[in-house]
């Protein structure tokens, strides 16, 4: 049997003070002296109280909670951000309640709706890649909720984005790879109708089309953001003996399944076949071979998003919306640093006979 839950009441009762006291000394509120605001702490503690934030919720005008929905959480990109989040609203005197959508629309429509009802302070969400109705973000819009887009940015006006210049970042990678000798690059593209697959397809197809070279369609593949697509995307072009020389990926797991197929078939990296990646984590420099990359600084855009939305709730109707855009930096490894001419053909697809 399960012991009863200590409410406000009984601590009241044992210390012969009233309700009112005990929650204004549980808040900190000024009204209650120091000595009696730590007695009464004291004595919740040891009968084991624990406050009913769901009660408070529904009833208090704030309720230092904050709402973050992401696409995935076993990711190293958000997870980072995620570890800033949790810091900053640590020193704020804020709680996170995290939800993850695992790339679905629906699952991350039923969280907002949730966390509407929990009366969170705001919300911080990363839109999945199946999202294209965005009614539910004009119904927070609607209610006051405060809002920031972080990375993956849908087009609405009138709110509050954090994102990197995935357009440069993608853009300086391409040209880098270019100065060391590569004409022949395919770009595994991720989602375009997301604006993290559109800036860095477009910043790949301009950097090459400025530097005389045209792109080839058979090498710019749209699929997706994970392994899987990265896995998929490689072993087409290998059965079709069409590889390019290097292949930048859209993030850093979409290279992850192109490291695991360019194994499965014999093949080297960055001897026979190059690849670069936008998005960076810890384990890239354990890989063999280390894989170069552009940086997107994680806890540089967790704190940028949770200032946004904590100037918002704090300002309210005064507060004018913004647009962070954050830069990246390409991070040089053992991949993408030297050009290897010796297993390319005269049209650039890879020789895979050569390798056999």
């Amino acid at each position: 049997m399960k012991d009863k839950a200590i409410t406000l009441s009984d601590i009241a009762q044992k210390l012969n003070v009233s309700i009112v006291t005990v929650s204004k000394a549980l808040r900190d509120h000024p009204d209650i002296s120091k000595q009696t605001t730590k007695l009464i702490k004291k004595v919740s503690a040891e009968l084991g109280y624990s406050p009913n934030f769901m009660a408070r919720n529904l009833s208090a005008r704030n309720t230092n909670t904050i709402g973050v929905i992401v696409p995935k959480i076993a990711h190293f990109f958000f997870g980072s951000i995620i570890e800033k989040i949790y810091d900053v609203a640590f020193e704020h005197n804020y709680e996170i309640i995290l939800m993850v959508s695992q790339e679905n629309a629906e699952r991350e429509k039923k969280h907002i709706q949730t966390l509407l009802s929990m009366k969170v302070d705001g919300i911080i969400i990363s839109i999945s890649q199946e999202t294209k109705d965005y009614e539910i973000f004009e119904t927070v819009k609607r209610r006051g909720v405060p809002l920031v887009f972080m990375d993956r940015v849908p087009e609405i006006n009138g709110v509050n984005t954090v994102a990197v210049d995935d357009y440069t970042g993608a853009y300086k990678a391409i040209e880098h790879a270019i100065n060391i000798g590569y004409k022949n690059i395919g770009h595994f593209a991720g989602y375009t109708k997301i604006n993290i697959g559109y800036g860095r397809s477009k910043g790949f197809v301009d950097a090459m089309n400025n530097h005389g070279i045209e792109v080839n369609p058979d090498w710019l593949i749209e699929g997706g953001f994970g392994e899987k697509y990265g896995y998929e995307a490689f072993l087409k072009l290998y059965k079709e003996n069409n590889l390019p020389d290097l292949i930048f990926t859209v993030t850093y797991p979409v290279a992850l399944g192109v490291y695991q197929a360019v194994h499965e078939v014999g093949l080297k990296i960055p001897d026979t076949i190059d690849l670069l990646c936008f998005g960076n984590a810890k384990m890239q420099s354990l890989l063999s071979p280390a894989l170069s990359c552009i940086d997107q600084p994680t806890h540089t855009i967790a704190e940028k998003s949770m200032e946004l939305l904590l100037d918002n709730i704090r300002l309210s109707e005064d507060f004018e919306t913004k647009n962070e855009l954050i830069e990246t930096s390409l991070i040089l490894r053992e991949t993408c640093v030297a050009k290897n001419k010796s297993l390319f053909t005269e049209s650039g697809a890879h020789n895979i006979a050569a390798d056999n």
